[in-house]
């Protein structure tokens, strides 16, 4: 059985990790979500690593949480409560990233889609093949956003911006992502990590212990956990009640959503 998690060094102080489902679109699997914490943990360990670059084999870069566990309807633990008490580790586990002290690079390479779109927000800086398309469809979904994505997205692209981006869960492709400030740059599919690599080779040529601090000053104060705390307890309880398996389910069907209209207290 293949690795779902490659990891790889192209140059001295540099990690190229490449997400390696390509027949599940990079979902964050059991499996692939075990790998990345080990090795995130190593990286973190690692006094050598200067700079890391995150991509996705395949025509995806990261298609998001894997439905196994995430479809209400296939999930025997369903209530509010233990959903919550999976999401928060797998949250806090995807967003390792985010913590590491070194400058870490998005090379998206196809779809980000939600918390998929939340991994490459988590890195510091992203760039995207010309291919490449970007979305958090968590309310198309029936579910509310997870994996800090009401802190990344205005983050990235500012508050106005990333309000409609979550309440229509329309999907953003590469040109629009540069035009809106969701990346970096934009380049042919065949130079994306090469220029990732380019970027992290000029990372490692600048001096560590400055790198390091500045990218703490420009993080700034960080909630990210008391984000996460309300976004597993909101997705929970859009997950266990009925909206998200209507939502996944006509996702499935090549349908639009019918959902419930919201009953007004008396």
């Amino acid at each position: 059985m293949s690795e779902p998690l490659l990891v790889e060094r192209p140059a001295d102080g540099v990690v190229l990790l490449t997400l390696a489902l390509p027949e599940r679109r990079n979902a964050m699997t059991v499996a692939l979500t075990a790998a990345w914490s080990a090795v995130l943990d190593e990286i973190g360990a690692d006094p050598d690593v200067r700079a890391v670059i995150v991509t996705g084999q395949g025509r995806a870069f990261c298609a998001g949480g894997d439905l196994d566990w995430i479809d209400p309807r296939r999930n025997v633990d369903s209530g509010a409560d233990r959903l919550r008490a999976k999401m928060l580790p797998f949250y806090r586990t995807w967003l390792k990233i985010r913590s590491l002290e070194v400058p870490t690079i998005a090379a998206v390479n196809g779809a980000a889609v939600g918390a998929g779109l939340c991994l490459a927000l988590a890195c510091d800086l992203r760039f995207a093949a010309e291919g490449a398309t970007f979305s958090a469809p968590f309310t198309r979904l029936g579910m509310h956003p997870g994996m800090a994505a009401t802190r990344l997205l205005p983050e990235a692209v500012g508050v106005l911006r990333a309000r409609e981006l979550i309440f229509t869960g329309r999907a953003v492709d590469a040109r629009e992502a540069v035009d809106i400030g969701l990346v970096n740059a934009v380049v042919p599919a065949v130079d994306l990590v090469a220029t990732a690599l380019e970027t992290a080779l000029r990372i490692v040529a600048a001096a560590p212990v400055a790198t390091r601090l500045a990218k703490v000053a420009l993080r700034g104060e960080d909630d990210i956990e008391q984000v996460l705390q309300w976004e597993a307890l909101a997705q929970a309880t859009t997950m266990a009640n009925g909206e998200a398996a209507e939502g996944i389910q006509a996702q499935l069907d090549r349908r639009p959503p019918s959902f419930a209209p919201v009953v007004a207290a008396s």
